[in-house]
């Protein structure tokens, strides 16, 4: 369901290998057309990796356009476009040998008017900042995660912990997959991330809010976001995408030049 008048959309969005990484196995996409964005870290190895990632990003964007059925929900076009990842790369690790085992994580968020609609898998994560205040809108699938809200973790111990990256849903793996879905009102200024673990094991909410907000652009954000991951090591591929929602001006398009693309730094 759109609203009266929709939001402009200001994007932007950047990959990198990170410090220590031969190959960047992150994939990120969107099309404003549609309103659909996408971010996803991949994991299996070699190219494996880079393949999963890839094709999620690519299925979720093109799923995500194509269905135009008036009686499915934004969360129901989602959860289907979602699903449908699942089962490409799960398809394509069955059928090549040199794939088998390979997965990703997903993050994506998508404009129903003036909501936003998160879905995700895995530890990709997504953040709102609204009013110089940052939240994270995503809980990660990972085995750490679920023992600190068990309570059987504290967040020294999860940091410490050898299996920090093992995640416990994923894309891919398995012939089926839940996505957690959730959804939001937006307002003028708000500001969306997507991000893959690359960063987030670097920058916590205050931290991510004090740099978009001492940045002059989404670009410059961008950029300074995977500075902050880099300064400390960045272990991993850094990924992030930025969305800021804007009340539009007298001659503005919401979806002006819509755009659709799957990147990954070589």
């Amino acid at each position: 369901m759109e609203s009266e008048t929709a939001l402009k959309l200001e994007v932007a969005a950047l990959t990198d290998l990170g410090c220590k990484r031969t190959n960047n196995e992150d994939s990120y996409g969107y099309d404003l057309a549609s309103g659909i964005f996408v971010v996803c870290d991949g994991m299996g190895g070699q190219a494996a990796g880079e393949t999963a990632s890839g094709t999620a990003v690519k299925v979720v964007v093109e799923q995500f356009a194509q269905q135009a059925d008036p009686g499915w929900s934004t969360e129901d076009r989602l959860n289907q476009a979602i699903v449908y990842a699942n089962s490409a790369v799960y398809t394509m690790a069955q059928e090549n040998a040199e794939l088998r085992g390979m997965g990703t994580t997903l993050v994506s968020g998508c404009v129903d008017g003036r909501r936003i609609v998160i879905g995700h898998v895995g530890d990709s994560r997504a953040y709102f900042l609204r009013a110089g205040v940052c939240a994270q809108l995503t809980n990660d699938h990972s085995f750490v995660a679920e023992q600190m809200r068990k309570g059987a973790m504290n967040a020294e111990e999860a940091s410490a912990s050898p299996l920090q990256s093992l995640i416990t849903r994923a894309i891919g793996i398995g012939e089926t997959v839940e996505p957690d879905i959730v959804a939001g009102p937006l307002e003028h200024g708000d500001i969306l991330l997507l991000t893959t673990d690359g960063l987030t094991r670097y920058a916590d909410s205050k931290a991510i809010a004090q740099i978009i907000l001492g940045s002059s652009s989404l670009n410059e954000a961008c950029q300074a976001l995977i500075d902050t991951a880099k300064r400390q090591g960045a272990v991993d591929n850094v990924t992030c995408l930025l969305v800021q929602f804007l009340e539009p001006r007298n001659g503005d398009s919401a979806d002006a030049e819509p755009v659709a693309e799957t990147s990954r730094e070589a």
